[in-house]
């Protein structure tokens, strides 16, 4: 895989660990179950986010620290860390930010939740009739799917899939031939449901449920019969989930990751959760069980796993415990019945989710599929889901005859197995399917429809046309309703020609070709951002006024730092919101003091990446796929594209960066030492997302 070559070494000291800083993120998130503002049932789904960050950040991050401790990597990252130091110093706040959450759900929630009525029966509460049901659905629903497995010379120990519900045992007695291992696993099969609703009748409150792991701890001693059971105890492991492939064997990329996909499940152990009544002794065994040690234990009180609580919010039906409904708007040029061919001609579209509907991007692809002067669609394919009506109008386009093109990313993370399905289907149906570049993973977000038109002027003749749609999110109708994100439609020749561009070098071979407007990863874009960021430090000091202010997910990229950090000793304001892991330190005098780093974190993820620089007045606006990584700048195929008419300049301004430098509600403020403060107003509060739910949807809820 291409590595950019590294030739300037920068001081460790300007640099925040990678690690830390993502754990720092999940703190924030989890601000928002302690911020009783959020409504209550909204509190509780982002606790469970918290649960699942983590899950990944321990099967990728914690495993790449391990892999490298175990290969001997002594060299210190940019940050200045070893592995062994970053894994120690991550170990200790995961540990704490764990406990943190726990603290959250039991002292917290769970009462806050029981105070509505909605109440999660512990064991020794149920009542006879309770416990009459419960002892039924046992028998009838667990009973016939569980395997015990004692452990003795016969039965070694078994395996144990990544991040599954399992029960370590611990017994005493004989059993019918005589053996008395003293311990047995039981696994906890992944299609019975980890919560449990209790009929109205005999849940004694309005919404009451029991776990899983309650029903089997009451009645694990049937697995046993004859034998005395001394303990049982949840436990779950987390393992190694990232995967590899050598690109000087594969011969054919999805053939090798369906070999792949399936060894996931079975990687390197990198965490071990028990609950906190695990015995020392059982803690020990299965540490050794997984080749662990001590600071990869997380002892919990509670269930081991709290992501499974994220369907409760769906099975509860109280309203008034959830975030108001709203409805998203249209641009005013797609308000009516509309031809969005004759729309885009008008002039170029801009669509800002949520707020406003992603119906316009899909609508967009069907037209052209039931066009019958549209002859050739091409897209990229990053995350869309195993139930997508993008790929299935592909389908229908393939199968009509349509050229199609799809350039689909096996290698996007944890949607490796929906993409394979996909790529199979629209290879049977007729489209051309190509997996990008090796070793690249194809990130840009790009839609190409070629249709046939007759000329202007009302000559017989024709023509083809292009029209795009590029975006910052993914092609997923679903997250389009969480994620705020930046699309485009445009009839604008050059960006159509440079779309076509990218499409050409992606499914050919050939060398890169100067684009008319577009900025293209591995190629321009790196270079590109540090030449506009020198830029508005040298107009610093040329004494002209200047400003810069960027919107991503994450920064880490050292030398765009340092730009930035002599971009602010130059006297430029820099202002940046980063959502994630940021390595920057701002606020440090002679370095920094001219740099704000901010995180919003509020009811939908902020996933937009938008780049402005005052540029000597020209106010160069770009939306992009990519953020400020080294693996964005250089190992994937990422567009950053210019916005070019000005009214839609100044609409991003005012909805994608003003109101969040604003927001007062839901931002968190960065210090030099990578901690966040909570900014809030003494009077009243203003959240950019509420105002721009106010402002743009048709629906708006009460403020």
């Amino acid at each position: 895989m291409n590595q950019p070559i590294r030739t300037k070494c920068f001081p460790a000291e300007h640099f925040l660990n990678r690690e830390l800083s993502l754990l720092a993120f999940n703190r924030r998130v989890l601000g928002q179950t302690a911020d009783e503002g959020v409504p209550l049932l909204e509190r509780l789904r982002f606790l469970c986010i918290v649960s699942s960050n983590l899950d990944e950040f321990f099967e990728i991050r914690v495993a790449g620290l391990k892999e490298q401790i175990k290969l001997g990597v002594v060299a210190a990252n940019q940050d200045g860390h070893t592995p062994h130091e970053a894994f120690r110093l991550v170990s200790a706040q995961a540990h704490d930010l764990v406990a943190e959450q726990y603290e959250l759900l039991n002292r917290t929630l769970f009462p806050a939740l029981e105070k509505q009525g909605i109440r999660f029966l512990r064991r020794d509460t149920w009542n006879e009739t309770q416990a009459a049901w419960i002892k039924d659905y046992f028998f009838r629903e667990l009973m016939p799917v569980l395997t015990p497995i004692g452990l003795d010379p016969a039965h070694p120990f078994p395996r144990v899939l990544n991040k599954s519900l399992n029960f370590a045992v611990e017994l005493e007695g004989k059993d019918a031939f005589g053996r008395s291992s003293g311990a047995a696993i039981v696994q906890a099969p992944r299609v019975l449901p980890r919560v449990i609703r209790l009929p109205d009748a005999i849940a004694g409150v309005a919404h009451g449920f029991v776990f899983l792991s309650s029903v089997l701890h009451a009645h694990v001693g049937e697995l046993f019969s004859g034998m005395s059971v001394r303990g049982c105890y949840q436990f779950r492991v987390t393992r190694n989930s990232d995967l590899w492939v050598d690109e000087e064997e594969v011969k054919n990329l999805r053939i090798a990751l369906q070999g792949e996909l399936p060894q996931r499940h079975f990687g390197d152990a990198v965490r071990l959760e028990v609950a906190d009544n695990c015995s020392d002794v059982m803690a020990d065994f299965l540490l050794q069980q997984f080749a662990l040690g001590y600071d990869d234990l997380y002892r919990v009180p509670g269930i081991v796993n709290p992501v499974r609580l994220m369907q409760v919010p769906d099975l509860v039906d109280r309203p008034d415990l959830k975030y108001p409904p709203f409805k998203s708007s249209l641009p005013k040029v797609l308000t009516k019945n509309y031809d969005i061919f004759v729309s885009i001609r008008k002039q170029d579209i801009l669509l800002h989710h949520p707020f406003q509907s992603f119906s316009p991007v899909v609508e967009f692809l069907e037209q052209a599929v039931d066009d019958p002067s549209v002859v050739a669609i091409k897209m990229t394919v990053y995350r869309t889901g195993t139930d997508s009506i993008l790929m299935e109008l592909l389908l229908r386009a393939a199968r009509l005859g349509k050229e199609v093109t799809v350039v689909v990313e096996l290698m996007a993370r944890f949607d490796e197995e929906a993409n394979i399905n996909w790529a199979a289907k629209l290879e049977e149906g007729g489209a051309h399917v190509v997996y990008g570049v090796f070793g690249f993973k194809t990130h840009a977000k790009m839609l190409l429809v070629v249709r046939r038109e007759e000329s202007e002027g009302g000559k017989s003749s024709s023509a083809l046309r292009r029209y795009v749609h590029l975006g910052t999110g993914n092609y997923h109708p679903r997250t389009a309703k969480l994620y705020t994100d930046f699309g485009l439609l445009s009839c604008n020749e050059g960006l159509c020609a440079d779309v076509n561009e990218v499409f050409k070098q992606l499914t050919g071979l050939g060398k890169a070709s100067k684009l008319n407007h577009m900025l293209l990863a591995p190629f321009t874009l790196h270079n590109a951002m540090l030449a506009a960021i020198r830029n508005e430090a040298e107009k610093a000091r040329a004494g002209k006024r200047v400003r810069i202010i960027a919107k991503m997910n994450a920064l880490l990229e050292p030398e765009i730092i340092e730009a930035l950090y002599d971009a602010s000793q130059a006297g430029v304001t820099i202002d940046l919101i980063v959502r994630g892991a940021c390595a920057l330190r701002p606020g440090i005098a002679g370095l920094s003091e001219n740099i704000s780093v901010r995180s919003v974190v509020g009811r939908f993820l902020e996933h937009s990446r938008i780049f402005y620089f005052y540029a000597d007045g020209a106010q160069k606006m770009y939306l992009s796929s990519a953020d400020w990584m080294d693996r964005n700048f250089f190992r994937r195929i990422e567009l950053c594209f210019p916005v070019l008419e000005p009214k839609l300049k100044r609409r991003i301004l005012k909805e994608g960066l003003l109101p969040y430098l604003a927001d007062n509600a839901q931002s968190w403020v960065m210090n030099k030492d990578g901690d966040y403060r909570r900014k809030r107003s003494r009077k009243k509060g203003f959240s950019a997302q509420q105002a721009l739910l106010a402002e743009l949807c048709q629906t708006a809820p009460p403020t």
